[in-house]
């Protein structure tokens, strides 16, 4: 099999997305854990608020992040020492568990939401035209469909 090496303009599209990737990632991380939240601890407690009874699957969730149960599970561990969530035993899987939205996440959440909003204006939203964000939407469609 012969390698299809990326051509220098396809070489330089790649590298400015992960330059791009890398810096909004960082300056949105920054911001969060100025407040004592990673950027995982965000997308977990944002995801179960929008859950009905604040809860989902571990399962589910780690589909939803893109993680393995077993790196999610981890991190679930820190949030529940810290009463960000609980678990809770999945009545529908034995060998599951639920991941619950607790009071003092859903108050952490609601004081992280301005201060997350405002970072993603900072280092994305903001620095682009209405027409560049429809680009990375349509980018972003074209990415989701399976290849």
């Amino acid at each position: 099999m012969s390698t299809k090496w990326l051509s220098p303009d396809e070489e330089r599209a790649w590298r400015a997305f992960l330059r791009v990737v890398v810096a909004v990632q960082t300056g949105t991380a920054r911001d969060l854990a100025g407040i004592a939240l990673s950027e995982p601890d965000y997308e977990v407690l944002s995801t179960l608020s929008e859950q009905p009874d604040h809860t989902s699957t571990l399962g589910r969730q780690a589909d939803k992040m893109g993680w393995s149960r077993s790196r999610l599970s981890r991190h679930a561990s820190r949030m529940e020492a810290r009463g960000l969530l609980r678990r809770e035993p999945d009545p529908a899987d034995g060998r599951g568990c639920l991941l619950v939205l607790t009071e003092y996440g859903r108050e952490t959440l609601s004081d992280a939401a301005p201060i997350h909003v405002a970072s993603v204006r900072q280092h994305f939203i903001d620095r682009l035209t209405p027409e560049d964000l429809l680009a990375v939407e349509r980018i972003a469609q074209r990415l989701d469909q399976a290849p």
